[in-house]
């Protein structure tokens, strides 16, 4: 035993010291877990941000202005006016993602209470603001024409007293939750490459033929390629929620890091297991690139890391639950968001233990013949 833990270390420096003489994967490894991380989690907004609007006024009326008044920024940027004619021609070169029609004797119409109508075009291709954006637009209209109708600008009071509590994320910003999304997508991904590039990289230099002349077992290469480029992972992963998401955009982190590592080293073990198991099926880098885009993509869409599980159809959860990327982002959000302890994280934690297990057989298992056929 005292050998096999002595091969497995000396192993896994030489696999460090192969990591530090690559250039690109060091870049690679800086790059995804800063720059990275606060490109997508400033970049990408959930919620409607500077949405553009436009309007045609036919009614040139007191409540028509009152409604382009109250649509006001950071949600909507300042509207502007167009002629009838250009709305198509506008919409279909995306220049406004809202155009409002007010048609004639609107004003007068609804103070007859004869229920005009009033249109509001919406380009759906910018999904996430034509949804929310079109709501609040509904409020808005809504809210004044009540408040016109009325001759009264204070706001209606409702029968109940309504108080809404935004629990974990008070502000509802769209960066709490895709900075450390992204930080938990990375881990998966260079897991899954940094252990595939690994094998990949002994085969293109030569040096599988060293190894199986030594006395080492292919169980003692895999743990020694899986602790070496998990640690990696694992520094950066934590430099990065400390540096980037705590420090540069302000996210807070709930729970306990400590509890997060040592459930990321259950989960490592599978996902890196993973990246081997795939290398052994290729023989060069733009093969397992092939390879192992398609597990990527799925694993990270499907995970519960961009979309909630409870959107995704039945049976795909209950296919995506033999996914260690599943368990991985429910234990993280968990932790990162809610400050959970062990007594909850505790069957995410068991299931990525046995997911591991299972990920590693099944890794040695076809190492262990790919060794013997090269042998």
């Amino acid at each position: 035993m005292k050998q096999w833990l002595s091969n497995i270390y000396r192993l896994g420096l030489k696999e460090l010291r192969s990591l530090r003489a690559d250039p690109v994967l060091l870049l690679l490894i800086a790059y995804v877990f800063s720059f990275a991380v606060y490109a997508v989690a400033t970049g990408a907004k959930l919620e409607v941000v500077n949405a553009s609007v436009a309007y045609v006024d036919l009614d040139r009326s007191d409540l028509s202005g009152r409604i382009i008044g109250a649509i006001l920024p950071p949600e909507f940027d300042t509207p502007k006016e167009i002629a009838a004619s250009d709305v198509e021609l506008m919409m279909n070169d995306g220049d406004y993602v809202f155009v409002l029609v007010f048609p004639p004797r609107f004003e007068a119409d609804v103070l007859a209470g004869r229920q005009p109508s009033l249109q509001l075009n919406v380009d759906a291709t910018a999904m996430v603001q034509a949804g929310n954006g079109s709501v609040f637009l509904q409020e808005i209209i809504a809210a004044e024409i009540n408040k016109f109708v009325a001759r009264d600008d204070t706001e209606t009071s409702l029968p109940i007293d309504l108080i809404v509590t935004a629990q974990f994320n008070p502000n509802l910003q769209s960066t709490w939750f895709s900075s450390v999304m992204q930080v938990i997508n990375n881990v998966t991904i260079l897991s899954v490459l940094l252990t595939g590039a690994a094998l990949i990289r002994e085969r293109e230099h030569g040096t599988i033929e060293h190894l199986l002349v030594m006395p080492v077992s292919p169980s003692e290469i895999m743990l020694a390629k899986i602790w070496a480029n998990g640690l990696a992972i694992i520094i950066a992963a934590v430099l990065s929620l400390w540096l980037v998401v705590q420090g540069v955009l302000g996210v807070p982190i709930a729970g306990s890091v400590t509890l997060f590592v040592a459930g990321t080293v259950l989960y490592l073990v599978s996902v890196t297991g993973l990246g081997i198991l795939l290398a052994t099926f290729t023989t060069s880098m733009p093969q397992f690139g092939l390879l192992a885009l398609p597990v990527l993509v799925i694993m990270n869409l499907l995970s519960g890391s961009t979309t909630p599980m409870e959107s995704i159809p039945v049976w795909l959860q209950n296919v995506m639950q033999v996914a260690p990327s599943t368990h991985f982002v429910s234990f993280a959000q968990a932790i990162l968001y809610r400050g959970a302890g062990f007594d909850t994280v505790w069957p995410d934690m068991l299931v990525m233990a046995g997911l591991s297990a299972a990920f590693f057989i099944a890794a040695l298992l076809r190492f262990r013949k790919t060794m013997a056929a090269t042998g």
